[in-house]
C-alpha cells in the first residue's frame, strides 16, 4: 500500500525527472566560436556546393547553426554545423520517410577515421540510396545516433559546436536483385 509520504516522494521524483532536461540546458548554451567555414573535401574527394532545396531552406530557417549541401561527383553530402543541443537536428531517415521512401536499417559502419556511422537503405520507385550519418564534436567524440548525441549534448557530456554529416550514395538497383 502506498502511503501519502511515498506518493509525495514519487511525485517529487517524477517532477525532478521531467525538469532535468530544462536544468541541464545551461551546459549546452550556444558557443561563441565563429563558423570555421565549410570543408573543401570529404573522404578525400573535392566537394562542390549545391543549393538547398526549398524544403531544406525552410528547415534551415531557425536552425541553431548552418546547413549546406554538396556533391563529390557521385554522392550527395549534407553538412550541418550545430551550435547547441536541439531537437531540430533529427535523423536523416525521418527526412527520407517524410519524402515517401521505404527505409531499411543497415549495419553500423565506420568512416575513414574509424568514427561510427548509422546507415540505412532508402528506396522509392527506381531511386535507391545507401545513406550514412554521424555526428562529431571538436574534442573527438562521435555518435551514429542523433538521440544519443542530443542527450550527451544536453547534459553537458559534449560541448559544441558539432558537425552532422549525412552521405547519400546511389545504389545500383539491378545488383540488389541478384
Amino acid at each position: 500500500m502506498i502511503t501519502h509520504q511515498h506518493r509525495a516522494l514519487l511525485i517529487i521524483a517524477a517532477l525532478a525527472s521531467a525538469n532535468a532536461p530544462l536544468i541541464a540546458t545551461s551546459h549546452s548554451a550556444p558557443t561563441a566560436a565563429p563558423f570555421p567555414s565549410w570543408p573543401a573535401t570529404h573522404d578525400g574527394r573535392q566537394l562542390t556546393p549545391l543549393p538547398l532545396t526549398a524544403r531544406e531552406q525552410s528547415f534551415a530557417d531557425g536552425f541553431p547553426g548552418r546547413i549546406a549541401r554538396f556533391t563529390d561527383g557521385h554522392r550527395e553530402i549534407i553538412l550541418r554545423h550545430v551550435t547547441t543541443a536541439t531537437r531540430r537536428l533529427h535523423p536523416a531517415s525521418d527526412c527520407y520517410k517524410g519524402l515517401g521512401f521505404a527505409i531499411d536499417p543497415l549495419p553500423l559502419r565506420r568512416d575513414a577515421k574509424g568514427k561510427p556511422l548509422g546507415c540505412f537503405s532508402a528506396r522509392k520507385g527506381d531511386t535507391h540510396h545507401t545513406v550514412c550519418e554521424g555526428l562529431r564534436d571538436t574534442q573527438g567524440a562521435a555518435w551514429s545516433d542523433i538521440s544519443q548525441w542530443y542527450w550527451d549534448a544536453l547534459l553537458g557530456r559534449s560541448n559544441g559546436p558539432w558537425w552532422s554529416i549525412v552521405v547519400a550514395e546511389p545504389e545500383n538497383p539491378i545488383s540488389d536483385r541478384s
